[in-house]
């Protein structure tokens, strides 16, 4: 009897061995064998997110104007990691690409976009993110492999909570959860509130068993992750607008031929285009069925919340100077 345990056991291990073999020549060595390009693209929202079908929608663009000589695969809600974990993969060059709204850990100049109130619309942060400055913060980054081909959308946040909110004084207090990011905390700080940072993962979670009594995210992501179980209210405080950070492993792009890379960028900036104007169009919608599921919507005032993040924008300012700040307040003006 404890022969055949023996057996079984060194079975299941060779069986294991084979896997993460075939999982390895799979993943690295496909180019060589039939000369098609394989891009692993990992995210953390679920697949009906308008982030995965904005994402579907490259990838389409990239296989079809390749005639499939580019493959793209899509790893959604952080199947293979946290956001964190999939930038610093492809800033190795162990994965090709990675969509995620914060590239911080590498520096945090890319926050300029989400500083407190910075832009009123969207027209106005998508005309700098694609623009003169959008590109300058972008290649900051190339120092860590990660090239930044396209802004898609994350859009402006909102708070959600089990407190009726209506100022910044029922902020006081409030443990609320933001991401892992130092202007996102110090954003709640100026606020008032008691920021709680974690990963998304944790979230929905900590919202259902009392760890934190608010979040804040855009609406779609408070929508498709059915964030109105385990919240009353939502608060339209649209107190940062954050983009989505597309980001493809500089190295692995320099080692593709000109045409392929072409395709990729051509491809990144519809789907980026397409990402914006799916959720504007869906927002509206969203927001309703939230109402229908028994969320209350609360319309404040926000310049009451602007009034209170002056100190954002003097540590932002004493870690990269104002001239950038500067520069965008002047390019949002009629």
């Amino acid at each position: 009897m404890k022969s055949k345990k023996i057996t079984k056991a060194v079975t299941l291990f060779l069986m294991a061995v084979l896997a993460i073999s075939l999982i390895y020549v799979f993943f690295t060595q496909r180019e060589i064998d039939d000369g098609t390009i394989y891009i692993r693209l990992g995210h953390d929202q679920p697949v009906n997110n308008e982030r995965h079908i904005a994402l579907v929608k490259f990838e389409e663009l990239v296989e079809e104007r390749s005639d499939g000589k580019i493959q793209v695969e899509i790893y959604p809600n952080g199947l293979l990691g946290t956001a964190a974990v999939l930038l610093e993969s492809v800033s190795f060059n162990d994965m090709e690409m990675v969509s995620t709204s914060s590239t911080s850990q590498f520096g945090s100049l890319i926050s300029v976009f989400e500083l407190p109130y910075l832009f009123d619309t969207y027209q106005d942060a998508w005309s700098v993110l694609d623009g003169e400055i959008g590109r300058e913060v972008a290649d900051y980054y190339l120092k860590d492999n990660l090239k930044l081909i396209a802004y898609y959308e994350n859009g402006f946040r909102q708070i959600t909570s089990n407190r009726v909110i209506h100022s910044p004084d029922d902020l006081n207090g409030l443990k609320i959860r933001t991401p892992e990011f130092p202007i996102s905390i110090r954003t709640f700080n100026a606020l008032g509130a008691n920021p709680t940072p974690m990963g998304f993962s944790e979230l929905y979670t900590a919202l259902q068993q009392g760890t934190v009594d608010a979040q804040e995210n855009p609406v779609a992501n408070a929508y498709t992750n059915k964030f109105q179980e385990v919240q009353r209210y939502m608060i339209m405080s649209n107190h940062q607008y954050m983009p989505q950070h597309l980001h493809i492993s500089n190295e692995f792009f320099e080692g593709l031929d000109p045409e392929y890379q072409k395709i990729i960028l051509d491809a990144a900036q519809e789907g980026a285009d397409y990402h914006r104007q799916l959720l504007r169009e869906n927002e509206a919608r969203m927001i309703a069925e939230l109402e229908e599921d028994g969320m209350e919507i609360i319309e404040v005032d926000m310049e009451q919340f602007s009034a209170l993040v002056d100190p954002v924008y003097e540590w932002f300012a004493g870690l990269h100077g104002e001239e950038i700040i500067e520069r965008i307040r002047q390019a949002n003006k009629p």
